[in-house]
């Protein structure tokens, strides 16, 4: 099984440290180095025009493409190089086959989907089959963290009509997604010895009456009409910080929010809201004072149509590997609506296993993956989706 060129580039691509450092560089500077390099070498190896761009620090997206005959659309198969945490992961990066499954830290959170990404053009030229576009190859970074290589590829990448997206699904296929911005609030207050509690301001008893509106916001949220497709909006505070020690007032309190947004709704919009609600306090509150920070993530929701081109290619390619389809909103935010063009995630692995600490994928869903990418590629490019 290891002679198999996707076994071995998924083995080697889980033996590859590339653990996202979220924001610590004093952790890794550059997660994904090696990723990239492993990538990049594929990519030319298979005879790809490769090119690449620095996001930040050295830390860079990379993709290939496989240039069509004519004037077909350009199709992207795109996924993130980098991982989530090991603690607790007993050999994570030594891959493990076992009942027909791979193991490892990324081998379903994506770098299954990686594999079969070049396996898709490996297949493609050993048919001899002629594209009338171009196939893009894309790997970025920071998809567990801030997203900033989907967003920096959406600026400083090729221009593409179409995206898929491999981002574990069982094979489902998921045209839509919430839209996620995750801020933090602070609410300032003055410090003071506990002693003399009235010479201070308290920021912890201030943000509680904050948390209490949040609450009765988020109510209000979950009795919204939801979407048909995504379901309905929500919130989330799921970090707070405040305070020194028992012996001072704090004078300073902190939260950060997670807000899945629907596609009748906006960035602007949630602001507004939050703005409201805390203007509101003010009028009871006059010394209540906060800041609203910049987002340090906001993704707009996925919404293609189900009568996209590439919706009906995949269907049908669907419909020709595996018998059905099934269609789903994907539960969480990608990087897909980075890419400013129609996209469906769909990928091979569970959800149930990203993020595990006994993470695997099953090695036919991998290969299942590699054939509906080949034929949903062939539908779009020759108009084979009436």
């Amino acid at each position: 099984m290891n002679s198999d060129p996707l076994i071995t580039d998924l083995i080697n691509m889980i033996s590859i440290p590339s653990v996202n450092n979220f924001g610590s560089n004093s952790l890794n500077a550059n997660p994904e180095n090696e990723m990239s390099n492993y990538f990049e070498q594929q990519l030319i190896q298979l005879g790809l025009e490769v090119e690449s761009h620095e996001v930040s620090d050295g830390r860079r997206n990379v993709w290939g493409r496989l240039k069509g005959n004519g004037n077909g659309p350009t199709i992207m198969l795109a996924g993130h190089l980098d991982t989530v945490g090991v603690d607790g992961y007993y050999d994570p990066f030594v891959a493990k086959i076992e009942d027909g499954k791979i193991f490892g830290r990324g081998s379903c959170d994506m770098k299954a989907g990686l594999s079969a990404y070049l396996d898709v053009v490996r297949k493609l030229k050993e048919k001899n089959i002629i594209l009338s576009g171009d196939l893009v190859i894309a790997g970025v970074i920071d998809e567990e963290h801030a997203m900033l290589g989907s967003i920096d590829f959406g600026i400083n990448g090729p221009p593409i009509d179409y995206a898929i997206i491999a981002e574990p699904t069982n094979l489902e296929l998921c045209p839509a997604h919430k839209g996620q911005v995750l801020l933090s609030i602070e609410v300032l207050g003055k410090a003071a010895h506990s002693s003399v509690p009235e010479n201070g301001i308290n920021a912890i008893n201030h943000m509680s009456i904050l948390l209490q509106k949040l609450q009765e916001y988020s109510s209000y949220l979950r009795k919204q009409n939801a979407d048909k497709f995504l379901g309905k909006p929500s919130l989330n505070v799921g970090l707070i910080v405040g305070g020194d020690n028992a012996c001072s007032v704090p004078d300073i309190c902190k939260i950060d929010i997670d807000r899945r947004i629907i596609s009748s709704e906006n960035y602007e919009t949630f602001i507004n809201e939050l703005e409201k609600i805390c203007h509101g306090i003010q009028k009871e509150i006059p010394d209540f004072r906060y800041s609203i920070s910049s987002p340090f993530l906001n993704i707009k929701p996925l919404d293609t149509s189900l009568n996209s081109p590439i919706m009906i290619a995949m269907k049908k390619a669907s419909d020709d590997i595996l018998g059905f389809h099934t269609i789903k909103a994907f539960p969480g935010s990608t990087d897909a609506p980075n890419y400013n063009c129609e996209a469906v995630i769909c990928g091979p692995g569970s959800l149930q296993q990203c993020h595990s600490l006994n993470e695997y994928i099953d090695i036919e869903e991998i290969k299942n993956a590699v054939n509906i990418y080949i034929s949903s590629i062939i539908n779009l490019q020759n108009n084979l989706i009436s």
